[in-house]
C-alpha cells in the first residue's frame, strides 16, 4: 500500500482533513512540504476532499509557504489554482514569496509574482523577500524582485534592510546591484546599524571600499559596535581599520559595546590586536577615554585573553594610560607591571569592586598573594560579592580562603549578593565547599548570621541540595527555624528545590525540630512550596509531620 493509499483509507474512515496540530499544522501543509514520491497526488486528493487551502498554522504558516520553501513548483501551481492566497502572512518566512526567495527557487518566485504576490510584503526573519534573497546571495532573484518594483530601501527584518543584509554576508555583486538601484548607503537599523558597520565587522574589505566609494558615512552611529571603526577594531582586521581612518573616521567616536575603537582593539583576542592598538594610537586615539564594557582601554587590555595583552598594556602605559583605572586583572605579569607603575592597589569600581575581589573570585592565588604584599585592603567592601573572602568562598578555592584569613579577613563581614562568606560557601557547587564551610566555622564564622538573598547559611545550603553542609551547620547550632531570606526558612527552601534528592534534607530538618507550618517566604510555607514544585514525596513527608 502506497502513501496515497493510506491517506485515502484514512479519509474513507472519516479522518478530519482540516484537523489542526503537529509541526506542520495540518495535513495539506505536511503534504506540501514533504519530498514524497507522489506528494502532488496527495495534495490533489486532500483538496478534492475540501482541505482548506489557506488554513493557517504550523511551521510554515500555510501550505503555499511550505511548498514554496521546499521548491515544489508543481504543488505551488496546484495550490494557486485552488485559490491559495499568495500574500498570506505567518510562518517561518512571513509569506510564500520570502520563503521561495530565501531558498533560491527563482521559478517559484516568478510564479508567485505572476499570481500577484506583493514584492514588498513585510514579515518573517528577513522582513521582506528582497532582504531574504540578498542575504542568501541569490542575485537572479534580487534582480527579478527589483524588476517587480521591490522597494530597495524597505526597513525591517534581522538586518534592517537589504543592503545591510548583503553587506554582512559578503555578496559584492549584489551590493553593487542594490546601489545601482539607489539603495540608501547610510540607511539605519538592523543588527549592525548600517551596511558599512556590517561589512566592517564581517571583514569584507572589497564591500567596505565599495560602500565608502558610494559615500557611506564613516562615522555613522548605531548597532552593537557603535560605528564601523569600532567593529573593525574588535574583529582585528587591520586592513579594514585602515580604510575608515583614511576616510576621516573619528578615532575617538563614543558609543557601542566597547565605548570606542581603542578599547575594542585592546579587548580583542585577534592576533592583530597589538598592531591595531598601535595604529589607533598613531591616529591620536585618546588612551584614557572612558566608557564601554571595560571602562577604558587599559582595563580592557588587562582582562583580554589575547596572547598580546601584556604587550598591549605596556604600549598603553607608554602612551600615558591612567595606571589607576578601576577594575580587576587576571594576569600576574600585567598586575606586576601595573604595580611597578604605582597603581592604586585598592582602586574601587567595576563588577568586582577591586582587584583583590576579582582575583579571589577567579582563583588566581599568586595574584592574591601579590596584591596582599602590596597592601591590598583584605576587607575592602564593594562589588557584586561584597568582599574578597566572600568571592573566594563562592569560587571554592580553599587555599585563597586560607590566605585571606591569615591576612585578617573579617570572617563575618556583611554585604554582597550572599550576605557573608559562610553563606557563599554554603551555596557553592565546588567540590571542596564542605571543607571551606568547616574552615570558616573553625575561624568562628557566625552560623546564624543574617543577610543576603537566602537569609542565612542553613537556608542556602538547604536549597542548594548540600546535605553534608546542612548536617555540619546543624551540628554547629544553626537555628533550624531562623526566619528571613527568599524562602522564609530552611525547610521551605529545601521543599522548594526542584531536585527529588532534597527529600533527605527535609527529613533531616524535621528531625532537628523544624516548624513544619512556619509561615513566610516566597511560597508562604513548606507544603505549598513542595506542592508547587510537584514533589510528591516531600509533600507526603510534610503531611506525615502534620503540615497544614
Amino acid at each position: 500500500m502506497g502513501d496515497k493509499d493510506i491517506v485515502q483509507l484514512l479519509l474513507e474512515h472519516k479522518a478530519d482533513v482540516n484537523a489542526q496540530g503537529g509541526e506542520y499544522g495540518n495535513a495539506l501543509q505536511a503534504a506540501a512540504a514533504f519530498w514524497l514520491r507522489n506528494n502532488l497526488d496527495i495534495v490533489q486528493l486532500l483538496l478534492e476532499q475540501k482541505a482548506d487551502v489557506n488554513a493557517k498554522g504550523g511551521k510554515y504558516g500555510n501550505a503555499l509557504q511550505a511548498a514554496s520553501s521546499e521548491g515544489h513548483k508543481d504543488i505551488v501551481q496546484l495550490l494557486l489554482e485552488h485559490t491559495a492566497d499568495a500574500n498570506a502572512q505567518g510562518g517561518k518566512y512571513g509569506n510564500a514569496l520570502q520563503a521561495a526567495s530565501s531558498e533560491g527557487h527563482k521559478d517559484i518566485v516568478q510564479l508567485l509574482l505572476e499570481h500577484t504576490a506583493d514584492a514588498n510584503a513585510q514579515g518573517g526573519k528577513y522582513g521582506n523577500a528582497l532582504q531574504a534573497a540578498s542575504s542568501e546571495g541569490h542575485k537572479d532573484i534580487v534582480q527579478l524582485l527589483l524588476e517587480h518594483k521591490a522597494d530597495v530601501n524597505t526597513q525591517g527584518g534581522e538586518y534592517g534592510n537589504a543592503l545591510q543584509a548583503v553587506s554582512s554576508e559578503g555578496h559584492k555583486d549584489i551590493v553593487q546591484l542594490l546601489l545601482e538601484h539607489n539603495a540608501d548607503v547610510n540607511a539605519q537599523g538592523g543588527e549592525y546599524g548600517n551596511a558599512l558597520q556590517a561589512a566592517s565587522w564581517m571583514g569584507n574589505k572589497d564591500i567596505v571600499q565599495l560602500l565608502l566609494e558610494h559615500k557611506a558615512d564613516v562615522n555613522a552611529q548605531g548597532g552593537e559596535y557603535g560605528n564601523a571603526l569600532q567593529a573593525a577594531s574588535w574583529m582585528g582586521n587591520k586592513d579594514i581599520v585602515q580604510l575608515p581612518l583614511e576616510h576621516k573616521a573619528n578615532v575617538n567616536a563614543q558609543g557601542g559595546k566597547y565605548g570606542n575603537p581603542l578599547q575594542a582593539a585592546a579587548a580583542s583576542e585577534s592576533r592583530n590586536s597589538l598592531d591595531i592598538v598601535q595604529l589607533l594610537l598613531e591616529h591620536k586615539a585618546d588612551v584614557n577615554a572612558q566608557g564601554g564594557q571595560y571602562g577604558n582601554a587599559l582595563q580592557a587590555g588587562t582582562v583580554s585573553w589575547s596572547r598580546n595583552n601584556l604587550d598591549i598594556v605596556q604600549l598603553l602605559l607608554e602612551h600615558k594610560a591612567d595606571v589607576n583605572a578601576q577594575g580587576g586583572q587576571n594576569n600576574l605579569d600585567i598586575v606586576q607591571l601595573l604595580l611597578e607603575h604605582y597603581t592604586d592597589v585598592n582602586a574601587q569600581g567595576g563588577e568586582y569592586g577591586n582587584a583583590l575581589q576579582a582575583a579571589s573570585l577567579r582563583g588566581h592565588k599568586d595574584i592574591v598573594q601579590l596584591l596582599l604584599e602590596h597592601k591590598a585592603d583584605v576587607n575592602a567592601q564593594g562589588g557584586q560579592y561584597g568582599n574578597a573572602l566572600q568571592a573566594a568562598c563562592l569560587s571554592g578555592n580553599k587555599d585563597i580562603v586560607q590566605l585571606l584569613l591569615e591576612h585578617k579577613a573579617d570572617i563575618n563581614a556583611q554585604g554582597g549578593y550572599y550576605g557573608n562568606a559562610l553563606q557563599a560557601a554554603a551555596i557553592s557547587w565546588r567540590q571542596n565547599n564542605l571543607d571551606i564551610v568547616q574552615l570558616l566555622l573553625e575561624h568562628k564564622a557566625d552560623v546564624n548570621a543574617q543577610g543576603g538573598q537566602y537569609g542565612n547559611a542553613l537556608q542556602v545550603a538547604s536549597f542548594g541540595e548540600h546535605k553534608d553542609i546542612v548536617q555540619l551547620l546543624l551540628e554547629h547550632k544553626a537555628d533550624v527555624n531562623a526566619q528571613g531570606g527568599k524562602y522564609g526558612n530552611a525547610l521551605q527552601a529545601a521543599a522548594a528545590s526542584e531536585s527529588r534528592s532534597n527529600l533527605d534534607i527535609v527529613q533531616l530538618l524535621l528531625e532537628h525540630k523544624a516548624d513544619v507550618n512556619a509561615q513566610g517566604g516566597e511560597y508562604e510555607n513548606a507544603l505549598q512550596a513542595a506542592s508547587i514544585q510537584g514533589n510528591e514525596a516531600i509533600v507526603q513527608l510534610l503531611l506525615e509531620h502534620k503540615a497544614m
